[in-house]
């Protein structure tokens, strides 16, 4: 598939530091976007796995293109020849469910590593931040979320760390085994492991509030979708701009379906 992408912008740091940057498709991704996010494969138990790879394996007959909106992997990390072991299988169906349809892929604050991994060896389109893709006619903006929804600075600041290029060099410089083995003791700190239900729903409400705001001041951008708070999240302004939040996978295996008129909730039955 053609990314409309140059080898060089592809690289993880230089692609870091276009934060601003919108990955903008050339022409129409497909009509009916099937959206999934938060899944955390790695860490979950394995039957959230087992139902991802039936979800991949079915997808074409849901939807005719597909957005992984961050988190699919606990971590992720695409050393120049190492890639985890514990993603492989789900690395591989997502490359035999490119082979059906176009898949995009949107780093979250677990998985955004992949320099140029995703796209060179799997084909699947892929921005470390953020992404616009063409739904029918409709403009459809995909960001996971991380840095907006955070109640305490430490986390905004780890979230800063994380992306910045520097981080990124030194780790890549670090034996696989090492750094696999840092990230297991610190991968609770990736993200937001909070479980009361209230800080829960203010975190999604700031993420509503966020969303809804950037959808007010772009009156052409038709959907934002988002992850990472793990609330499954639909509404609507006046003129049919909406804001999806799927919710997380590893939540009862929940997404989203975006098509050139709206978007809905959905839950994978098997």
């Amino acid at each position: 598939m053609n990314v409309g992408r140059t080898v060089a912008e592809s690289q993880m740091p230089q692609a870091l530091a276009r934060q601003c940057r919108n990955f903008l498709s050339s022409g129409v991704f497909g009509q009916r976007l099937l959206v999934l996010s938060d899944a955390h494969v790695g860490v979950t138990p394995p039957a959230v796995e087992e139902a991802l790879l039936a979800f991949l394996e079915r997808a074409p007959a849901l939807g005719d293109c597909l957005l992984l909106n961050g988190d699919i992997f606990d971590f992720w990390f695409a050393y120049s020849r190492v890639i985890p072991r514990r993603g492989f299988h789900v690395a591989a169906e997502i490359r035999r469910a490119r082979a059906r349809m176009p898949v995009a892929f949107v780093g979250g604050n677990h998985d955004r590593w992949g320099e140029d991994f995703w796209e060179r060896d799997l084909d699947v389109r892929f921005a470390p931040l953020r992404m616009e893709l063409r739904v029918g006619e409709r403009r459809v903006l995909a960001v996971h979320g991380d840095g907006v929804t955070e109640s305490h600075w430490s986390a905004s600041l780890l979230h800063r760390i994380t992306r910045h290029p520097a981080t990124v060099a030194v780790f890549k410089r670090v034996p696989p085994g090492l750094g696999f083995w840092v990230v297991d003791r610190m991968g609770h700190s990736l993200g937001n492991t909070e479980r009361q239900e209230e800080v829960l729903r203010q975190a999604s409400e700031r993420q509503r509030i966020w969303a809804e705001a950037q959808l007010r001041a772009d009156p052409g951008l038709g959907c934002l979708v988002m992850g990472h708070t793990h609330r499954p999240v639909l509404t609507e302004l006046a003129g049919g701009q909406q804001f999806l939040n799927p919710g997380a996978w590893l939540d009862g295996f929940r997404y989203g379906v975006v098509t050139p008129t709206g978007a809905e909730l959905a839950t994978w039955q098997g």
